[in-house]
């Protein structure tokens, strides 16, 4: 095949006119073919012929409705933020990298580089104790659904007051997670309640850092649409939580280890083979619409510590069968079994960091004053207009 054949990451923007994210929505819609450029293997080039004929078929025009249907599935963004993107496959903090800032940072100053630098850690000494729960989901879900049901509607307040009540409620947060009050940076807090060494705290750190906001993913547009109407941010905080839970956001955890299971049992490549015919999506902890060349919070995850031998030779067999690499839910089971971690610690670490990016979303968007509230394309049966 001829070099022309195949554009650069750039070039195949400023063919089409749009954003990093949505060139690699079409490349996960199989639209443009991608693969590793042979000069530069970390980077992808893209199907010249693909991007002609996906030109050609944008420029005859699509009904305004339609355009803001695709917009809501990986498509053009629909709202202007300045604290997280993703360009080029990597994923930036206010304009720096996060695989950098997890390299030295803690989650308590990305959480306030992500509010814009504002708000403080409040520790107090005597800070009420956690609720009692049977487990660290129950005991976060009740938290914050019990800051919810008190707090004051955050529209109209001080900016400064809002950053104050962020800082403590990601303490309140780790409190209920570890189940009682404590002190010193959140990630140390963690690791001591299950019984971390200084390895698996600096894990925990880096895993927090990496996660802490991903953009305009679904518990964070959740959280931001409860923002829109004024609601307090710990009710913005539960509506992120609440669809975190959904399995195909923040459980994918737990399919990750159903496939892991599998390839212990039956085998990595035959695991991975029998998926590809019944299931779909057949192999989940690999691919990311927005990483064609692989997530890199996975590969900088996974580079912090080493993959348990299992789980290593499932990713070679994914890779093989499919091309597709480790992406954060797969690394996250990884370090799970790793550190030996509760079950339910990738779910747990997800929230805990993302609680981060709803807050300084909810912030954003309140600070804007829009509502969020778009309309239904109506598909039922017509209207009777005679009655």
């Amino acid at each position: 095949m001829r070099e022309n054949d195949w554009l650069s990451a750039h070039e195949a923007r400023e063919r089409l006119g749009v954003r990093a994210q949505t060139l690699y929505a079409y490349v996960s819609r199989g639209q443009v073919r991608a693969e590793p450029d042979p000069a530069e293997p970390r980077r992808s080039r893209y199907r010249t012929s693909d991007v002609v004929a996906l030109t050609t078929r944008k420029a005859r025009g699509r009904k305004a409705s339609q355009v803001a249907a695709d917009a809501i599935a990986w498509g053009e963004p629909v709202l202007g933020s300045a604290i997280t993107t993703v360009e080029d496959g990597r994923l930036y903090y206010r304009g720096r990298d996060a695989v950098l800032l997890a390299r030295t940072e803690t989650f308590e100053s990305v959480a306030r580089l992500l509010r814009g630098g504002g708000g403080v850690p409040v520790r107090r000494a005597l800070r009420a104790p956690p609720p009692t729960g049977p487990t660290m989901r129950a005991r976060l879900f009740t938290t914050l659904a019990a800051r919810a049901a008190t707090d004051e509607a955050a529209l109209g307040r001080h900016p400064s007051d809002l950053d104050d009540d962020a800082a403590s409620m990601l303490d309140a947060v780790a409190d209920a997670v570890c189940g009682d009050v404590g002190g010193g940076p959140i990630h140390a807090r963690l690791g001591r309640a299950w019984g971390c060494g200084p390895r698996g705290l600096d894990l925990i750190r880096i895993v927090l850092v990496l996660l802490a906001d991903h953009e305009l993913n679904p518990s964070t547009f959740a959280a931001r649409v409860a923002a829109s109407t004024g609601a307090s941010l710990s009710a913005a905080a539960l509506a992120g939580l609440a669809t975190l839970t959904g399995p195909r956001h923040g459980g994918v955890a737990a399919q990750v280890r159903l496939l892991a299971d599998e390839a212990e049992r039956q085998g990595p490549r035959e695991a991975v083979a029998a998926r590809l015919i019944h299931w779909s999506p057949p192999t989940p902890g690999f691919g990311h619409p927005l990483y064609p060349a692989g997530d890199p919070r996975a590969r900088a995850l996974l580079g912090a510590f080493e993959a348990p031998p299992p789980l290593k030779a499932l990713s070679e067999a994914v890779e093989a069968a499919t091309g597709a690499r480790d992406n954060i839910d797969f690394a996250l089971v990884a370090l799970t079994q790793d550190l030996a971690l509760p079950d339910d610690a990738p779910f747990i670490l997800f929230a805990m960091a993302r609680c981060a990016g709803w807050l300084a979303h909810a912030q954003e968007q309140l600070a804007g004053g829009a509502l969020i509230r778009p309309r239904a394309r109506y598909l039922g049966m017509a209207p009777d207009l005679e009655t």
